[in-house]
């Protein structure tokens, strides 16, 4: 069984003309565990390589339980995913929209997502057995993005800042872009999203991912919601 130095817990969407738009949009095919040839789309600002750098390693995907280092072992944190996702119940919204995100690009949840975000809450809270504490240095290196009194909490207690109340799910598809940028990227990408994008949205599945040694996520199993 390969080595993966951190695991996490997401949303990424079944195979599909969906799943493989975006895959080559990023570069990388976590399901396949491959790089993906990147579309040709005229338009952009920059080359596609350049605007999707920063995503890449970790694949087309919405964070539920963000990225962690183990306390035990791969067969007890599946066992326990699996159990979890036995007792949870989809989360289901109207659709997708392209949306600006400070300075990048995602696709964001269009309606109600209370479900989601309970959802994500306690598959943060029911697997935080298995994670591994933050060190010194990683504490620090967060604490540079000057976090708000209540995401340093998240940050001691869960290990990341931006979950429970600070907890916004996206898919992201950019790293940082100017202002100008967005916009032209938002143009180029926009058409060949809008016959794709899923109506209705549903978080149907708990996706274990795993970090590989040259930083790259895996797809590693799609655990049904059937609470």
């Amino acid at each position: 069984m390969p080595e993966y130095t951190r695991f996490a817990v997401y949303y990424a969407p079944e195979p599909g003309p969906f799943a493989d738009l975006c895959a080559s949009w990023l570069g990388w095919d976590a399901a396949r565990g491959m790089p993906a040839p990147h579309p040709q789309i005229a338009g952009l600002p920059r080359p596609v390589t350049e605007i999707t750098a920063t995503p890449r390693k970790y694949g087309f995907h919405g964070t539920l339980k963000p990225p962690f280092r183990l306390t035990g072992s791969r067969a007890a944190l599946e066992q326990d995913l699996e159990a979890l996702a036995a007792r949870l119940c989809p989360a289901e919204m109207p659709g997708l929209t392209l949306a600006r995100l400070g300075a990048f690009l995602a696709l964001t949840p269009t309606g109600d997502t209370a479900p989601l975000a309970q959802l994500a809450a306690e598959t943060v809270r029911a697997l935080d057995i298995h994670r591994a504490p933050p060190s010194e240095a990683e504490l620090e290196r967060r604490r540079k993005a000057r976090l708000s009194p209540a995401q340093d909490a998240n940050l001691v207690r869960w290990g990341y800042p931006y979950v429970m109340g600070d907890f916004r799910f996206h898919l992201t598809l950019t790293g940082k872009l100017t202002p100008r940028e967005a916009t032209q990227t938002e143009v180029a990408l926009r058409p060949l999203l809008t016959s794709l994008l899923p109506e209705p949205f549903r978080v149907d599945a708990l996706c274990l991912f795993g970090e590989d040694h040259d930083g790259s996520f895996h797809l590693l199993h799609r655990y049904a919601l059937s609470g």
